[in-house]
């Protein structure tokens, strides 16, 4: 399901009403959403545990992604995406965010159309930065060699 390295936590399918759009008319009415969300972190502790305190916990992100779009009102679904998944990094202890929303109603021909957006932690940058410089250093010297 995820090409991924590190543990996932993921919620698919997430249905929210909420007011999105660029016309008069869907800025009066709300409109059905889906939203997939891939929260990349380390889930170890809670492994062991078996205590949901050591989890992140996907009710809270769920209630907390609902009640923000509800307040956004966004006019595009490429802006109400990068919102959600800066208030999540902001929020929540993951390092990478894999985030898709959804309007099932926008075009009657298909299902649904969409963004499907990625996002860093910028920690998680930093370090994928100096991995990348550490790895060039290395082939550097292996070519000097």
């Amino acid at each position: 399901m995820f090409h991924t390295e590190s543990d996932v936590v993921f919620v698919k399918g997430l249905k929210v009403e909420a007011v999105i759009g660029v016309y008069d008319w869907e800025r009066a009415i709300t409109q059905p959403l889906l939203i997939d969300i891939a929260l990349e972190t380390d889930i170890s502790a809670a492994a062991v545990s078996d205590n949901v305190d050591d989890a992140l916990n996907y009710k809270a992100v769920c209630d907390d992604v609902s009640e923000w779009c509800k307040e956004i009102k966004a006019k595009l679904l490429e802006h109400l995406a990068g919102q959600i998944a800066d208030k999540l990094l902001t929020k929540y202890a993951c390092h990478k965010i894999t985030l898709s929303v959804a309007k099932p109603t926008a075009i009657a021909q298909a299902d649904a159309v969409g963004v499907q957006i990625t996002r860093y932690a910028s920690a998680s940058i930093d370090e994928l930065a100096t991995k990348e410089a550490a790895k060039e250093a290395d082939n550097s010297q292996s070519n000097d060699a």
